[in-house]
């Protein structure tokens, strides 16, 4: 399903007020996994209170042992960091890589703000080599823009 179709689905998810934010952000995450072929672990990382790491809040895909991750440790916590969106697209080449599957074969975290701050981020990994682009970076940029818009401060 492209990205233009999956905006309507994204925005009636997160405006249904009856289902609490993470039940919300478990549908976002099962929504991209199950439409983009190429999407085969979807989650969303939050900064863990005053803690210097992120905690795993909801996903969609195998279970992972990484709730916790450190900021600076694999691409996530690097993210938590740089502020910024980190592709790879060959899991391999990173040395400060976390894997969670040996399926995998490429990443993409985009940080999620909420008034400037960077309070977490979503998570995807594919078991594609490569599969990433400009349109992907653009579409999950949006996700995290819509998602910050439900959520009314960092705890919420």
């Amino acid at each position: 399903m492209p990205f233009q179709k999956l905006k309507p689905a994204v925005e009636k998810i997160l405006s249904n007020e009856e289902l609490s934010v993470d039940h919300r952000l478990e549908q976002i995450c099962d929504l991209l996994k199950e439409n983009i072929p190429y999407y085969d672990w979807v989650g969303f990382y939050f900064k863990n209170a005053d803690k210097e790491e992120l905690k795993l809040r909801a996903f969609a895909g195998e279970p992972t042992d990484h709730t916790i991750i450190p900021f600076g440790k694999g691409i996530c916590g690097q993210v938590a960091v740089s502020n910024e969106n980190f592709v790879v697209p060959d899991v391999k080449t990173q040395n400060n890589y976390i894997a969670c599957s040996i399926n995998v074969k490429a990443e993409i975290v985009v940080p999620l703000f909420l008034n400037g701050e960077n309070i977490g981020q979503i998570d995807i990994d594919s078991n594609t080599e490569d599969p990433f682009n400009i349109e992907d970076e653009r579409f999950l940029e949006w996700v995290n823009e819509k998602v910050a818009g439900v959520l009314k401060s960092p705890s919420a």
